[in-house]
């Protein structure tokens, strides 16, 4: 994965569990609406209100720090060392419905950008049954190659501070400030992978991806989680820095999955004023 590859994993136990809990709460809040069709009968507004006590509610459940080290440990991941962050619950809605804040449409983008470690580990889940056509694109060209971008504008703990919060309030058009290109991405061709819910995409931190627009009629949900290796983050391996200049670090979040502790001092020390290894940056 640090040289670019794609994995993706059959559907598991803890897996499916994690899906039938996430669907499980998606009904409770969409009510008698199907979640897949609401956008088609609900107000924006609304919309978004169900979105803002929805994800958090799953962010923070606690069935979900039993089954994340579950699907680590499945897939031969060592819990003492082994750190992941809380799974977030995503959503891109069709026709561009709600493209902004709750259900951001995310533009092609490095998780990297958004001060990340070069050495993290991307999980991603779908909870409802994939189309190409509702699914996340790769630009797996652009994974050696770098990208003018304004990822030095972008510091994470600023971002917890200032905008993460008021995400619900940004209908229509999104004003927090996001790491971007700064110039022309090739967007075709693409790689889009559409694996059964529970089944999972891993891969690089590092890699370019993008929301494809979804034109589905249905609403996707999906999951993702994060994950960085201890000996991997404090050795500074990972995948290589190409055109990452953010501030700030995203290390303080993650819990090893032997006994949620934090990651130790010295390493997060390494991360606090951003990624160690310097930017490849073109001429």
């Amino acid at each position: 994965m640090y040289a670019g590859d794609l994995y993706l994993y059959s559907p598991m136990k803890p897996a499916l569990e994690l899906v039938s809990l996430a669907r499980a709460m998606i009904a409770d809040a969409f009510g008698k609406h199907d979640p897949e069709l609401a956008q088609f009968e609900m107000p924006v507004t609304q919309y978004a209100a169900v979105l803002a006590e929805l994800k958090p509610k799953f962010i923070h459940h606690p069935e979900c720090k039993r089954l994340l080290p579950q699907i680590l440990a499945a897939l031969g991941c060592a819990p003492t060392q082994t750190y992941f962050d809380v799974p977030r619950m995503r959503t891109s809605t069709s026709d561009n419905f709600l493209t902004t804040g709750i259900a951001y449409a995310f533009h092609p983008h490095r998780d990297t950008w958004y001060s990340a470690p070069m050495c993290q580990i991307n999980w991603w889940l779908p909870v409802f049954r994939l189309a190409p056509d509702n699914a996340m694109a790769f630009h797996p060209m652009y994974f050696s190659k770098g990208l003018r971008n304004s990822s030095n504008t972008y510091n994470y703990q600023r971002w917890n501070q200032e905008a993460r919060y008021n995400a619900a309030e940004q209908i229509g058009t999104d004003t927090r400030v996001q790491p971007k290109a700064l110039e022309a991405v090739q967007m075709e061709p693409d790689v889009r992978v559409a694996p059964p819910p529970g089944g999972i995409i891993v891969f690089s931190g590092a890699q370019l991806h993008s929301s494809v627009p979804n034109t589905s009629g249905r609403t996707r949900f999906s999951i993702d989680f994060r994950t960085v290796n201890g000996l991997d983050a404090l050795s500074l391996s990972g995948a290589p820095n190409v055109d990452s200049a953010c501030t700030g670090s995203t290390m303080h979040d993650y819990l090893r999955c032997s006994d949620l502790a934090h990651l130790p001092d010295s390493t997060l020390e390494l991360y606090q004023a951003g990624p160690p290894q310097a930017a490849l940056l073109r001429a």
